[in-house]
């Protein structure tokens, strides 16, 4: 077991009683500060949504009602917050409703989707909300039977005294546990004794989506709302003058506003306003740099070779272990800007009134949405509201704010509530793409073909920092040294899901296997002697568990069968983003004589799962979208315009497509950590890899089947 100890007044929740009839225990996720409880129905509790922290709430009836602060994108947290808290709580799951809470800053602590940061952030502080709930009932129990509370026990929901018989449901106490104070330390529970938390439980919100309840910010609607849709200037271009003649006289079409480089029609509805939209003329002159394909293909070689670099990491002598090396290995590996392509595309509800606005619609970042509305109209944060939708995808793109800003500039001009609605072509050439980045890795080394020295060079177009230094293989060679070079761009980019490691996972991982077969050894191989260097001897700081790196290695090549069957080639990659560690290999047959990608094998350290069923899903998914990204994905410019519009021409992975996925899960003993994004990076890595053993081709650029070196490779997909 664990205590967790208040340490001031920050860390405990306090319980107050009113005469409503139900307990509300008010629960502030990153502390508690000053928690309000109220003694509610849940149909009060229910009413009053927008008033309330993060909390549990218990009618009479015995329903728990929990509300989820974290926006809901598909990564299960509305699902796995509750089941945290419902464990503690030793709640009956069946009588469980969850309630998507809406943006309050003043009781929440990082209430946003990003970073697959959101349990192992509140992990703890979820335990403690339920396990506080469980102690002040279990105390109004006792009270009431007049026996002691260690001899009552509490299952599914129900508090029972086993020495006099007597049971009650939750809600049978409620009201005397509305007196009681709160502890100011609370037990939790022995990880061996979880019934709830470990078990396949489905989404909350599952039959609400497969029945087609409105949940998603395209679904709201309001009486006398506007629609709008945005013309956008092209990247690295500001606008010259415009005619919106035609636009306006079109049928449903009530204005035309413009705003910085946009132009918004607005109107009764989004069908005349896409005419509409194809009826204005607006000319656009050079604001900076318009940027085309060829041009970043230039500026990444000039700044590979000439470019003053950040350095990032430097171990030992480089420069000496080159000169000395036995055998230098050397590569270059690119990938192309991506579009997020969430099904859902950006939308936002909103209304100016004065000096206060109301914003509704899905925002991975709810504050950073408010921040925004509020500087663009000069009121106070605490006089906009934000309340969230279910969210139709996000990918890192609805980190942004620009479509909020742009539902807060319309209602504005229009004097009225106002729904931005972008198009599939504007979500592909609206911007904020994944950055497009050029790698070059240099590995010396000896003559028994261990790597003595290492080099990277980064370039990436508004990238920042394009490297993870202080992840594997740094620590584990004596001599290396990492750098970055961050381009500014006029086309605007944006985190993308696992950012910079999507991409420089596959590459870091494809150049290991360069330097095994340099080396002559086994991959599996190499890597295992690197992780013992780092254990044994590390050099400088590690920014990873090594321990965890050789568990999911070893398990994923025990699981896929490595190196057993010579009919089957193989493709090994492992890395560790966002807290967790993920280890794949992809397996290529021959099948009537084309080379097919058969299956994937995962295995994945994310510490305890919560939810097997949404942990399997997390991974399943990344592993698709790293898949799909890394074979035929591609967004290519021309005079700051992408060529790309639709799903016509920027190519996505199909269904068919799509080969049998093996998934597996270590239990490290660790807490919670990140899964939204790990499994993603390693994909590339194992598929290029298998590529490789089965065809003897190396790909180093993505998408795969644009490389000549994928040209005649007739790569089949099959599932088992």
């Amino acid at each position: 077991m664990s205590t967790i100890t208040r340490e001031g007044r920050r860390d405990f929740l306090k319980i107050v009683g009113t005469t409503a009839g139900g307990l509300f225990i008010g629960f502030n996720w990153s502390s508690c500060d000053s928690p309000k409880v109220e003694v509610l129905s849940t149909e009060e509790v229910l009413a009053q949504v927008k008033n309330f922290n993060a909390y549990l709430s218990i009618a009479p009836s015995g329903d728990v009602v929990i509300y989820s602060p974290n926006p809901e994108l598909g990564q299960n947290i509305k699902t796995s917050f509750p089941m945290v808290v419902a464990e503690e709580l030793d709640a009956d799951w069946s009588k469980v409703r969850v309630i998507q809470a809406n943006l309050d800053t003043e009781k929440y602590d990082r209430q946003l989707t990003g970073g697959s940061g959101a349990m192992p952030h509140s992990w703890e502080r979820l335990r403690k909300a339920g396990a506080t709930a469980k102690y002040v009932l279990v105390a109004a129990a006792a009270q009431t039977w007049n026996v002691p509370a260690e001899e009552i026990t509490v299952e599914s929901g129900v508090i029972s005294h086993k020495g006099s018989n007597k049971t009650g449901h939750f809600g049978e106490f409620v009201e005397i546990a509305s007196t009681l104070s709160a502890p100011e330390e609370v037990t939790l529970k022995d990880k061996k004794d979880f019934k709830i938390i470990g078990t396949p439980v489905k989404n909350v919100d599952a039959k609400e989506i497969y029945t087609g309840k409105p949940m998603y910010g395209l679904d709201f609607y309001r009486e006398g709302m506007k629609h709008a849709m945005i013309q956008r200037a092209p990247f690295g271009m500001k606008i010259k003058s415009m005619d919106d003649g035609a636009a306006r006289g079109v049928s449903g079409v009530t204005d035309v506003v413009t705003f910085g480089n946009s132009v918004a029609v607005v109107g009764t509805s989004t069908w005349p306003l896409m005419k509409a939209k194809k009826l204005l003329r607006i000319e656009y002159e050079a604001d900076g740099n318009v940027e085309s394909t060829a041009d970043h293909d230039r500026i990444f070689k000039d700044l590979l070779e000439n470019g003053k670099a950040d350095v990032r990491r430097k171990d030992g002598n480089v420069d000496q272990a080159f000169k000395t090396a036995a055998k230098v290995v050397e590569a270059e590996y690119q990938c192309p800007f991506l579009a997020h392509s969430p099904m859902e595309p950006e939308n936002f509800f909103a209304h100016v009134q004065g000096d206060r606005c109301e914003l509704i619609g899905p925002t991975q970042t709810p504050d950073r949405a408010r921040q925004t509305a509020a500087q663009i109209l000069g009121i106070p944060p605490e006089n906009i509201t934000v309340e969230i939708t279910r969210l139709g995808g996000g990918f890192g793109r609805r980190l942004r704010a620009d479509y909020v800003e742009e539902a807060v500039e319309v209602s504005r001009a229009i004097n009225g509530p106002v729904k931005i609605v972008w198009s599939r072509e504007d979500e592909l050439t609206g911007g904020a793409y994944r950055p497009a980045v050029r790698y070059k890795f240099s590995a010396a080394l000896d003559d028994a073909g261990n790597i003595i020295g290492y080099k990277l060079k980064g370039v990436g177009m508004n990238a920042g920092n394009t490297t993870r230094e202080n992840n594997f293989p740094s620590g584990a060679v004596e001599n290396v040294l990492i750098e970055s070079i961050s381009y500014d761009s006029s086309i605007t980019t944006n985190a993308w899901r696992a950012p910079i490691t999507n991409f420089l996972a596959y590459a870091e991982q494809s150049f290991l296997d360069e330097v095994a077969l340099a080396a002559g050894k086994d991959p599996v191989q190499l890597r295992l002697e690197l992780y013992e260097r780092a254990k044994n001897n590390p050099v400088g700081e590690l920014g990873y568990n090594v321990n965890r790196m050789i568990a999911v290695t070893k398990e994923v090549a025990e699981k896929s069968n490595w190196g057993k069957n010579p009919n089957v080639k193989q493709g090994l990659s492992v890395y560790f983003s966002h807290r967790s560690y993920v280890a794949q290999v992809a397996d290529i047959e021959m099948d009537a004589g084309s080379p097919t990608l058969k299956r994937i094998t995962a295995v994945t350290d994310c510490g305890m799962v919560v939810n097997p069923t949404g942990a399997n899903h997390q991974v399943r998914g990344g592993i698709v979208d790293g898949m799909g990204h890394a074979m035929y994905t591609n967004l290519t410019f021309e005079n700051g315009v992408p060529k790309q519009k639709n799903y016509d021409s920027y190519r996505l992975i199909r269904l068919k497509e799509v080969p049998e996925i093996n998934t597996h899960f270590l239990d490290s003993g660790f807490d919670p950590t990140g899964l939204g994004e790990p499994a993603l990076p390693p994909t590339g890595g194992a598929i290029a890899n298998a590529i490789f053993a089965a065809t003897g081709r190396r790909l180093r650029s993505q998408p795969f089947i644009e490389q000549k070196e994928f040209s005649d490779i007739k790569l089949e997909i099959k599932r088992t």
